[in-house]
């Protein structure tokens, strides 16, 4: 049950950030899907996903958070 509601919550994760990064790429290039920022998706369709660590974090933090502030 646990991994269920873990699932739930990484769905929406990763819905979020798949459309971060559509909104913010080049509309020529065709969009990324959830499923690649979703670790138990990714791992399940024999695909690597994007790992998730604290610089990865960090990136996101400055590209989506710290680039906001100064516009």
């Amino acid at each position: 049950m646990a991994e269920g509601a873990d699932r739930s919550r990484w769905n929406h994760t990763a819905s979020v950030i798949a459309t971060l990064v559509n909104v913010n790429r080049d509309p020529k290039k065709s969009p990324v899907q959830a499923w690649r920022f979703h670790p138990y998706e990714a791992g399940e369709k024999g695909k690597q996903g994007v790992p998730l660590t604290a610089g990865n974090i960090g990136l996101l933090k400055k590209v989506f958070i710290e680039r906001r502030s100064d516009t």
